[in-house]
């Protein structure tokens, strides 16, 4: 692409951030060029975030129906799967899946419940009850 063609579309991020471009000068070297956004990409970035809202959505069903504990809404919230969960926390793979059945959960220590909360930077209250101030 030429520098003059690089995408300058305003997206979600555009007031915030440019993003770096490659693109090939006057003289055909390759150079850097800030783009302020590409229709094409926040069309995608939407589609992923409808899809990443309807997981949490799902989660969220799932944890009020007990058929999981709040770490599976957190996980899905925060974008984590077993093994971040695992790495943030030092619990193994095996204590959080045991963790994420609602029996379990509700018995938990508060020590561990605050590892949790911590690590997915919520209250107590918030990791009990899915009431999470996203400001």
């Amino acid at each position: 692409m030429k520098k003059d063609e690089i995408p300058q579309d305003p997206g979600a991020l555009a007031k915030l951030t440019k993003e770096v471009c490659y693109a090939v000068d006057k003289d055909g070297n390759y150079v850097t060029e800030l783009s302020s956004g590409w229709d094409v990409k926040a069309t995608a970035l939407g589609v992923a975030w409808k899809d990443i809202e309807a997981r949490v959505e799902g989660a969220r069903q799932k944890v009020l129906s007990k058929e999981s504990s709040p770490l599976l809404f957190f996980m899905e919230l925060r974008l984590m799967d077993m093994n971040i969960l695992a790495a943030y926390t030092g619990f193994w793979k095996w204590q959080i899946k045991r963790h994420m059945r609602p029996s379990v959960f509700e018995k938990l220590s508060e020590s561990k419940l605050q590892k949790y909360a911590s690590t997915f930077e919520v209250t107590l209250d918030e990791l009990k009850t899915m009431k999470v101030n996203e400001g």
